[in-house]
């Protein structure tokens, strides 16, 4: 049975279903963050109409909150960031993803893996 984890939004709930099997680095570390505590009070600070919501990093006064060290990519496990999946979010190194997040709202295979260059490696939907 797969993980859930409930986002609290002033929108409404979004409940995330975590692949613990396909990305295991990934659901780990977004489950220390939640049990941390890290994720309360942080904002979707990028939105995107027809291609993300990107959260998990900033407070409410956009401060970026402090993060772990950064995590493998795991772009390569076969999910991909087709609408409504959930990704690491990351910078152009490759293994740079730390506590962001994001929902595609819609099919975005260029996102998905292709090759192991850094514009295309991916990001890992987990």
């Amino acid at each position: 049975m797969a993980t859930k984890v409930k986002l609290e939004t002033t929108l409404g709930d979004i409940v995330m279903e975590l692949d613990e099997e396909k990305a295991p680095v990934s659901c780990k570390n977004v489950l220390e963050y939640v049990d941390a505590g890290h994720y309360a009070g942080t904002v979707f600070h990028r939105v995107i109409n027809g291609f993300m919501i990107q959260g998990g990093g900033y407070d409410e006064t956009l401060q970026k909150k402090p993060t772990k060290p950064a995590i493998k990519n795991e772009a390569t496990n076969g999910l991909k960031n087709v609408r409504g999946s959930v990704a690491m979010a990351r910078t152009p190194d490759i293994d740079s993803a730390t506590s962001q997040f994001f929902i595609n709202v819609v099919d975005n295979d260029f996102l998905d893996h292709r090759d192991e260059t850094p514009e295309g490696y991916g990001y890992a939907v987990f």
